[in-house]
């Protein structure tokens, strides 16, 4: 195994640490207020290329390696989180279907407008009755000539509010079934048919939204089909395994800004005249985090290293993508509990920053959902 980065990789980790302190710490407290990143932000981060991390350089992206693009997120995680759900919509799995399966005609209309920036992309597979079960989505879309016509409502669509672009996961032949039946499409929000539903309050991550899509009746030129009629389970199902990754990059970097705010402080509140980071439990709590997020950080690493080589990596992901989600939340807590009543208030971000890793667990396959994948593979 080699985790050592590119010296061109390093420089950008580094200025993505430098971007994430001079432009977005000093922010975070608006930005969860306002619920939206501020038009300046997003252009500064179209020019640094952020918006293509994934996508290859042949069409305009950085075309960063799997660990590299760990890397990348650990860094932007350490401040408000919503910033890596805005970037990882256009390097995330709807993209990942894209680039992997889409036709040379799809790659060179989307991914450089991706790349830039100039358009945003959304996976569309949530529905309100199905949470983790993908089989029992109920969109259908039925071929009408050089068309197909998709019906249904997609949920929790993450910036489906803002995005040009949709990857729709629906049922062209439900008596196929899950594997053989469900068929990917690339959906433009302008096709007739295709509107935004009800935008979601949700408890954290404030500055980026999540929402319904509705289909009704909306019209989809065949062309747009990613893969094979039939094959959009399977498609969908690899570039979600990537995005697990990139889930755990963000627990590792959020865990350990919260380790780091959690040592300044202890190192400076005094209590029966002395810096609290000279009691034991202070120091026990410490050492915890220090020790999980070492354990998830060399998991996430190991992980995407074996994508990197070619390995589907299915049971890695899972493991990793479990430890680290939970590890963050414990960690969250533990820097809170460090902070006191200080922790609780909005101030100093520490509980912004306990609702953001809240969904972690959650979303790109929950805690259980991780758990039966990796007992299938043992059990197997």
């Amino acid at each position: 195994m080699d985790f050592i980065v590119p010296e061109e990789v390093e420089n950008i980790r580094k200025m993505v640490r430098r971007f994430v302190e001079s432009e977005i710490d000093p922010i975070s407290l608006e930005i969860d207020k306002n619920g939206c990143i501020p038009g300046v932000i997003i252009e500064k981060m179209r020019g640094l290329g952020f918006f293509g991390l994934l996508i290859p350089q042949e069409y305009g992206g950085l075309g960063l390696s799997m660990l590299e693009q760990c890397l990348f997120y650990e860094e932007l995680a350490r401040t408000n989180a919503c910033i890596r759900t805005f970037i990882g919509s256009n390097n995330g799995p709807g993209v990942e279907c894209i680039i992997k399966h889409g036709t040379e005609e799809q790659k060179k209309k989307y991914l450089p407008l991706l790349a830039r920036g100039e358009k945003i992309a959304a996976f569309a597979v949530s529905e309100a009755d199905t949470g983790s079960d993908v089989s029992a989505i109920r969109t259908t879309a039925e071929r009408n000539g050089d068309n197909f016509v998709l019906r249904g409502t997609k949920c929790f669509v993450t910036m489906g509010d803002v995005a040009n672009l949709l990857v729709v996961l629906a049922y062209t032949d439900k008596n196929a079934g899950l594997r053989n039946g469900m068929t990917a499409f690339i959906v433009e929000k302008n096709f007739p048919g295709c509107a935004v539903g009800t935008i979601d309050e949700k408890m954290g991550l404030r500055g980026s939204n999540t929402c319904e899509i509705v289909l009704e009746d909306c019209v989809v030129p065949a062309a747009n089909v990613i893969g094979d009629v039939g094959s959009g389970f399977k498609i969908a199902m690899r570039g979600i395994d990537a995005g697990r990754l990139s889930i755990a990059a963000v627990a590792v970097g959020s865990a350990s800004k919260l380790m780091e705010l959690s040592i300044e402080y202890a190192k400076r509140r005094e209590v029966f005249g002395a810096p609290i980071s000279r009691y034991q439990a202070i120091q026990f709590k410490l050492a915890d985090m220090a020790t999980d997020i070492f354990a998830a950080q060399n998991m996430l690493y190991h992980a995407a290293w074996l994508m990197d080589q070619g390995q589907l990596a299915i049971k890695e992901s899972a493991m990793t993508k479990v430890f680290a989600t939970e590890m963050a939340n414990r960690v969250a807590y533990e820097a809170l509990q460090i902070h006191g009543g200080m922790g609780y208030m909005k101030e100093l971000g520490i509980e912004r920053m306990c609702r953001d890793v809240r969904v972690l667990t959650i979303y790109e396959g929950t805690s259980e959902i991780q758990r039966l994948t990796i007992a299938q593979k043992l059990l197997k």
